[in-house]
């Protein structure tokens, strides 16, 4: 008597009254992390929806991670519009000084997993500084930091919050991506260097231009200073330049109306060791629309 089945890529073979189980297991050898840089207003939502699905199919992404500070109207955070970018196919969204500014963001933010602020706020502070998600049966671990330099909002060191994080995160993972929401390029450099040997990346968020130092350091990590936005290009951060020039010369208040025209698609693309964390390939990713 001679049976033969396959129950879940396990070949069962049965013999009389002996069983041979004959497992093939597939190795991941690489894991790669889409992170796109702010993503400002409509204009940015309907950027993510044109283009990423098609990139996530020709590219093989593993995970997408977008900074969603700026989603709605380029200032914060709402439910419906949140979910509209997981349905796009982003998977984990991190945020910045932004985060509060829509008052129906604290109706999820404690329970939606998927959506992660900076890590340094003061303790007490609804929401989570990281989360740990799986692609496959491979875990990543996702870091929110806010820099302090030139940001007006209270947060304690993030340089001593990240090394605690980090090392709570290498308890389960060995890859880590950290978002460094932050105004100065010293402050980013910085960690980029404390991290250098710990994380799989520090990559730069807040300022919205995309900035052209994408590095691996030798010990593991990937480093960029910015990866820039997804949102108004002919814009001053997103937002119209004649609004903008108001408020600068005049000291006016402006109404913050994004800017109309062409879209540009920042982000950066990773491609790391899914056993040992360590980047392996980095570079910027940049598309007009």
């Amino acid at each position: 008597m001679y049976k033969q089945c396959r129950i879940n890529n396990a070949v069962l073979e049965v013999t009389g009254y002996l069983i041979h189980l004959q497992i093939t297991v597939k190795l991941v050898d690489h894991l790669k992390i889409l992170f796109l840089g702010d993503i400002v207003g409509r204009p940015g939502r309907k950027a993510v929806q044109k283009l990423l699905p098609g990139m996530k199919e020709e590219q093989k992404i593993d995970m997408v991670i977008a900074n969603g500070e700026n989603i709605a109207g380029g200032f914060g955070i709402t439910p419906p519009l949140m979910y509209e970018l997981f349905n796009a196919g982003i998977d984990v969204l991190t945020s910045g000084n932004h985060i509060w500014n829509k008052k129906e963001i604290f109706q999820v933010i404690s329970a939606e997993e998927r959506l992660i602020r900076p890590a340094n706020f003061p303790s007490g502070i609804p929401g989570r500084g990281m989360g740990i998600y799986k692609t496959g049966n491979i875990q990543v671990a996702v870091i929110n930091l806010l820099g302090r330099v030139f940001v007006p909002l209270p947060c304690d060191c993030p340089f001593t919050v990240a090394l605690r994080e980090v090392e709570n995160a290498l308890k389960i993972t060995p890859n880590i991506i950290v978002d460094f929401h932050a105004e100065a390029t010293s402050e980013k450099l910085a960690m980029g260097w404390l991290l250098k040997d710990k994380v799989s990346a520090v990559i730069g968020t807040h300022t919205h231009v995309q900035t052209a130092d994408e590095r691996i350091y030798p010990q593991k990590a990937a480093y960029i200073t910015d990866a820039g936005m997804v949102g108004p290009y002919y814009s001053v951060l997103g937002l119209d330049p004649e609004k903008a020039l108001q408020k600068l010369i005049y000291g006016l208040p402006a109404s913050p109306d994004l800017a109309p025209g062409k879209v540009i698609f920042n982000g950066v693309l990773l491609k790391l060791d899914p056993y040992s964390g360590k980047a392996l390939e980095f570079s910027r990713v940049s598309h007009f629309i």
